[in-house]
Formats: C-alpha cells, structure tokens, sequence
C-alpha cells in the first residue's frame, strides 16, 4: 500500500511535474509474472523516474546502509525506501553477495518485476560500464526474462554530488525482452553467465547511445579518484606483465579494449 501511496499521492506527482517523464516501449514489459528489468545507471534519480511510467510495481536491490541508520532520520530512511520499492541486502563479501542473488532470484520466483543495474553502482563519468554476472545467474535460476530499460537526462536532473534535484525532461526507453533460451540449465557455467552479461550490455549500449568501457564501474571509480581517468584492461595486463602498478598517462579518459558481445555463446 505504502508504495501505490508514494507513487500515486506523495511523491510521484511531484516528480512528474518537475521532470516530464515520457516512456517509450512500455507494452515490452510482462503484464505478469516475474521479470528483470535491467537498466543503465547514471544518476540516483534512475530508480525513481523508472518506475513511475511503469504499470506494475518494480522491486530493487539496495544495499542495506539505506535501512540501517539511527534515531529519527534513520527511520525516516527505511520509511521511504521501503517505500519506493526497495529491498535492503547486505553486499560486504562473498557470502553477502550470494544471499543477495538468493533474494533477487527468491523474489523473481514470486512474481516480482525486478529492477537491476548490471553495472553494479552508478557510471563515474556517464559511460557504460561492464556488467557484473549476477543478472545471468538471477535470469537462468528464476527463468525469467529480461527487459533492457534505459533512463536518459536523469543525469541532469541529478548531477553527480547534488542532493536538489533540477527540473529537466526524462526519457524512458523499454527495449524487446531478451531471449536466453539457447543457455537453460547452465545456471552456474562462468561463460555462458558472462555471454549473457555482455549481450544484456550492447543492449543497453544500443539503446542508450552510451560509450562502453570494459572495466568495472567500482574500479573505474578508483582509477578517477588516482589518477584522473579510466585505466583500461589492456593497459592493465601490460602493467601486470611487466611487473608494475597501474599504469599512467595524460589527457582523457580511455576505454576498454573491446565491445560487449552482442550474440555471445
């Protein structure tokens, strides 16, 4: 009840009025049934202004310092993330990120529309990052489908480091469901979860029109944060072989050193 409130009464109406969502595509969303939207992630925005345009209700994966804090802020926190969807899971190591693939697939098998960023946390620098495999386990675990869904102008609205949002038009785009058939049963195979992966992340790419890097967005936040720029694979393995660290450079940032596949498998 509290989410419909939100979305209907509270909260959604504003966020209309300020960013003029338009959705494109919605009819490619299940009208029942579990299903896992994965989308771009550019801006904190993204998993507000998704699912306003979306009939069913959309679930995502938070991480658990959103439901943890104290006194009244802290309750005030869990109140509205709980509230716009969102379910708390603990990613801090390996066992955690395992329970949290338990719940993505244990809600999926319940008929939850399930929201994910393959990315793993927001682009650095508006660029799409490589996907992580845990959406390719969740789909062949569940047998669901998956829905590309990408968010464009969320970043203007939302800048990196701002907490007020900006008034600005938001375009949503629902691509065709991905077919993944060709894999059933080979829940746990490394490959086939990793082709499956890199065909979710040219969709995006498709869709969206972002530039892929092929290095993770965590690490590619800690190669800004050192050296000013995006330290690509193969520079890295070059490092590696010759014995040294990251390596350095000037100027802009660089991107990885290939494109995800769009056919894998």
């Amino acid at each position: 009840m509290l989410y419909w409130v939100m979305k209907y009464v509270l909260l959604g109406p504003l966020i209309k009025l300020w960013c003029r969502p338009k959705v494109e595509g919605a009819h490619n969303v299940p009208d029942s049934g579990g299903a896992i939207l994965v989308s771009n992630h550019v801006a904190v925005a993204d998993s507000f202004l998704m699912p306003l345009k979306l009939p069913r209700r959309v679930t995502f994966l938070a991480k658990r310092e959103y439901f943890t804090g104290k006194g009244l802020k802290g309750a005030l926190k869990r109140y509205f993330f709980s509230g716009v969807g969102q379910v708390p899971i603990d990613r801090s190591s390996g066992a955690a990120a395992q329970a949290a693939l338990d719940t993505g697939i244990r809600l999926l098998n319940e008929g939850r529309l399930l929201g994910i960023y393959p990315e793993g946390t927001r682009s650095p620098d508006g660029r799409l990052y490589k996907g992580k495999t845990g959406v390719a386990r969740m789909a062949l675990e569940a047998n669901v489908p998956v829905v590309p869904v990408i968010t464009i102008g969320t970043e203007k609205v939302n800048p990196i480091g701002t907490k007020l949002w900006r008034p600005h038009r938001v375009r949503i785009i629902v691509g065709e469901p991905l077919d993944f058939s060709r894999y059933e049963g080979m829940a746990g195979d490394r490959f086939a979860e990793r082709s499956i992966t890199d065909e979710i992340m040219y969709s995006l790419m498709e869709l969206s029109g972002q530039e892929y890097v092929d290095v993770y967005a965590e690490r590619a936040k800690d190669d800004i944060a050192e050296s000013g720029r995006v330290i690509s694979k193969r520079e890295r393995q070059a490092a590696r072989s010759t014995g040294g660290g990251k390596s350095a450079g000037d100027g802009k940032s660089t991107g990885g050193d290939r494109m995800p596949e769009s056919k894998a498998g």
